[in-house]
């Protein structure tokens, strides 16, 4: 079983920066990639970030591209997300997730990912 942990949310005026982090711990934990999703009350989870394990590949949503970076530390078993120039519309509970096996053309689907983290609120105040 594999666990994921994230942190590093919480409330930021807009046009402020947060780093979210995401350590992966349990038995020998490998994956083809992980990713951020999020999501808001109502609304079904979407699709922030994605980024290989091994080669480092990454994507993103349109709504962050240039305002969101995500990395990883293989060593430390942990993913990052840096977000900048945050809008009130980021605000979300962000998810990290980790797929198992699963082939990159299928990064930006939710039902890909095998792991889930429990949330970590973001909100952003106009």
């Amino acid at each position: 079983q594999v666990q994921l942990v994230e942190s590093g949310g919480g409330l930021v005026q807009a046009g402020g920066s947060l780093r979210l982090s995401c350590a992966a711990s349990g038995r020998t934990f490998s994956s083809s990639y992980m990713g951020w999703f999020r999501q808001v009350p109502g609304r079904e989870r979407e699709f922030v970030a994605a980024i290989t394990w091994v080669f480092g590949r990454k994507d993103y949503a349109d709504s962050v591209k240039g305002r969101f970076t995500i990395s990883r530390d293989n060593a430390k078993n942990t993913m990052y997300l840096q977000m900048n120039s945050l809008k009130p519309e980021d605000t979300a509970v962000y998810f990290c997730a980790a797929a198992a096996a699963a082939a990159w053309i299928q990064h930006s689907t939710a039902t890909t990912y095998d792991y889930w983290g429990q949330g970590t609120q973001v909100t952003v105040s106009s």
